[in-house]
């Protein structure tokens, strides 16, 4: 598509350089992106908000794209990728008191923890794909999605090999398995995943087909785009975006102060239909049934899009665009 107009920019906050791409003037809305996403997930909702008088930015976040990429496994905490985003609004949003959030996928994870962490950065969110899911003090999360999926889940598949004898962390064997299948063919097996059932990565078996088999594009994803990504990706790795999954136990023990807090900011939900997270077990009952609302009770509107898949925004972008702005343009 044509990406005219948008600019790109480095901005130097929290101790790192963040890539970031933006258009147009008037308030603020940041756009969050997701796994194995870069700001150019957003590219459809950009253009259009832009023409309608917003100043759209949206970042690579750490371990993406333009974005340095710290070393450390330990360094992709929701607290320091939140950190990175309001050192990134001090800059870019000096003289707004509070902006807009779309977040989609970990870019809605981040954003319910900003949304605990500085609801007053917050003018109002629309999230994308992932529900807020309130923290059970009883049990680690690792430990909830082995037992639920076993050892073959992706996110399981993606922590970190930790070797007790020489007491180092080696990057997990999943980063060996993707280069094998090649960066653009795994991008590709994940952009167009659309099981509503769990994604499954058993060890030295990829994604279940052989890597010469073909992959069909939908209509949303060209190969132009695909390039793009693949482009980034080859030039990072996957290690700092599966970082983000290496520390989900880690932001577990973090947001341990933030236990039984209520996300305090006006918000819409959306998610596909065909979406893995949405068929999750109790996700459902939890979204419908009054769970979503009571721990998050500026909930204005839950839209289940007919049809759609994880990366909702970029398959039906038009739909997506027209949401995000009937619910922003109410304040």
């Amino acid at each position: 598509m044509e990406l005219k107009d948008i600019e790109h920019k480095t901005v130097t906050v929290n101790g790192i350089n963040i890539h970031i791409a933006e258009k147009g003037q008037g308030p603020l809305i940041l756009f969050i992106h997701g796994f194995p996403d870069l700001w150019y997930s957003w590219r459809h909702q950009i253009t259009y908000l832009a023409s309608l008088g917003y100043h759209c930015v949206a970042p690579d976040l750490r371990g993406y794209g333009d974005t340095d990429v710290p070393d450390s496994p330990t360094s992709y905490t929701s607290l320091h990728v939140v950190g990175d985003i309001i050192g990134l609004l001090d800059v870019i949003a000096a003289d707004q008191e509070n902006v807009f959030v779309v977040g989609h996928d970990w870019g809605a994870l981040i954003a319910w923890y900003l949304s605990l962490y500085r609801p007053e950065k917050i003018k109002a969110l629309v999230n994308l794909s992932v529900a807020f899911t309130p923290r059970n003090p009883k049990r680690k999360p690792l430990d909830t999605l082995r037992a639920v999926y076993g050892n073959d889940y992706y996110i399981s598949r993606f922590q970190l090999v930790l070797f007790f004898f020489e007491g180092i962390l080696e990057p997990g064997d999943i980063e060996a398995e993707f280069a094998e299948i090649g960066t653009e063919r795994v991008l590709k097996e994940l952009l167009t995943y659309r099981n509503p059932g769990p994604l499954y990565l058993p060890k030295g078996k990829g994604f279940g087909h052989p890597v010469d088999s073909p992959i069909v594009l939908p209509p949303w994803l060209s190969e132009e785009e695909c390039n793009y990504y693949a482009s980034k990706f080859d030039k990072t790795g996957f290690t700092g975006a599966l970082n983000y999954y290496r520390n989900i136990d880690l932001n577990w023990e973090l947001n341990a102060p933030w236990t039984g807090a209520k996300v305090k900011v006006p918000v819409k939900f959306i998610v596909g239909d065909l979406d893995l997270t949405y068929n999750a077990p109790g996700a459902k009952d939890y979204i419908h049934k009054g769970g979503l609302k009571r721990d998050v009770p500026l909930l204005e509107d839950v839209v289940v899009i007919e049809g759609a898949g994880h990366f909702v925004h970029q398959e039906r972008a038009d739909e997506i665009n027209k949401h995000i702005y009937d619910f922003i343009k109410n304040f």
